[in-house]
Parts: structure tokens; sequence; C-alpha cells
């Protein structure tokens, strides 16, 4: 594999913005980035039993993609919310769930895939709406991205941060790369860059953006960003 493509897309659970929970929208835009991996943040109901927005055999059978199996919970594809979806044919050499200090419920996940001859090492997250605790919850994705053996990384998700470069971004800053996106919230009319790509000096970026379709300005809120990498 000379390239990688990845994504991050906040899918709302599935409600788009005519307030209308269409789970069959979102791997339509999904299949329209085509990205060898994504990372999902609120892909599964808030309450009860916390089930999948996806519906296991819908992604099964409309779609290119696995859930990075979290054995967190059996109805659920993610961790608070956070779920990685890989390519089929893409090998899961690794998988956590990472407890972040938290003011709500929050998480992140981690997901080490092989394709072809390329491994790389994808960290999914959701933020808090508070500016210090996304923070600790920043420092606490660093460090647990410094573990272990060194290898091309990527942190992605919604982090919550209106600043422009303040806050929890300055803290990433420190560590990685930002892939200059776009904006992508609200998904309408997109006026804040709330949802984010961050890499190490082992990768490579070779273009990046927001998938701005009538799909995607129809099935959530955000709209999703991507990135190419070579590797």
């Amino acid at each position: 594999m000379k390239t990688l493509r990845v994504a991050s897309y906040n899918i709302h659970k599935a409600v788009g913005t005519d307030r209308r929970r269409m789970p069959e929208r979102v791997l339509e835009v999904l299949g329209e980035i085509d990205a060898d991996i994504v990372a999902l943040q609120e892909a599964d109901m808030r309450f009860g039993v916390r089930s999948a927005a996806i519906p296991p055999r819908m992604l099964e059978s409309h779609s290119g993609y696995k859930a990075v199996p979290l054995d967190v919970q059996a109805d659920s594809m993610g961790w608070h919310g956070n779920a990685i979806l890989v390519r089929k044919d893409a090998e899961i050499d690794a998988h956590d769930v990472l407890h972040i200090p938290y003011l709500e419920p929050r998480g992140a996940t981690m997901a080490q895939v092989t394709m072809g001859s390329a491994s790389v090492r994808v960290f999914g997250m959701h933020l808090d709406l508070s500016g210090l605790w996304r923070r600790r919850q920043a420092a606490a994705v660093i460090n647990a991205a410094a573990q272990g053996e060194a290898m091309p990384t990527i942190l992605m998700g919604d982090l919550n941060e209106w600043s422009a470069g303040r806050g929890c971004l300055a803290d990433f800053a420190r560590h990685y790369s930002f892939a200059p996106c776009g904006r992508s919230f609200h998904a309408r009319a997109p006026v804040a860059q709330l949802d984010r790509i961050m890499h190490c000096d082992r990768l490579t970026l070779v273009e990046c953006g927001v998938h701005m379709s009538a799909a995607a300005r129809k099935a959530s809120d955000h709209l999703p960003i991507w990135a190419e990498f070579r590797l």
C-alpha cells in the first residue's frame, strides 16, 4: 500500500439535518469517501442498551467495512459512541478502549491495523464540551499514543474545540501535525473546525478536505473530514 486514506465522522446517531434517523444515508456517505479507516463519533444510541446507530447486519451487507471489535457491550458498535471501521480485508492486530478523565461520559478508542504491507495505529475520540476537561482528555490520549512500539500514528475525532489554536489544539500540536481539512460543523452551513485529523512525522500528508456532498449535508449535523497519507 502506497497511500492510506482515513476519515473522521460524527454521525449524530444517524439522525440527519432533517431530524430523520436513516443509517443508510451514513453508509452512502462512507461509500462516497471510500476511506481505508474511519473513526466514528456518536455511533451508538445515547440511552438504554446503547445499541449501534448502524445495525450490524446493515453494515455487513451494505458497506465494505467491519467494525473494530471493542468487546465492551454486545449491542454497541463503540465505546462511549466512539467506533473505528476498517475495510473488510484489513487485519486488526490490536484494539483497546481508553478510559479518559471526564465530566460527561467520554472515551477514546485505539486500533492497530495492517493493510497489505503497511501497519498504522489509529486513535478515535470525542472530547468534552468543557475546555478544562478537553485538555485533560487530550493529555490522556497523547500519553496512550506514546506507549508501546513506535509506528505511524493517526489521531482523529470531534475535539469540540472552537478556538483557532488554543486549549487542547495547542496540546496536541506539541506532538502531532494537523491536517488542514476545514470547517465541518454545522453540515448545512459549516462555521467551525470541530473535527480534526492529526498525524505523527512517520506519515506524509498528501491531501485532505471536508466531504461536502448532498448526501453528507443531510446524513448528520457534522460533515465528515478525510485525509490521505503516504506511508
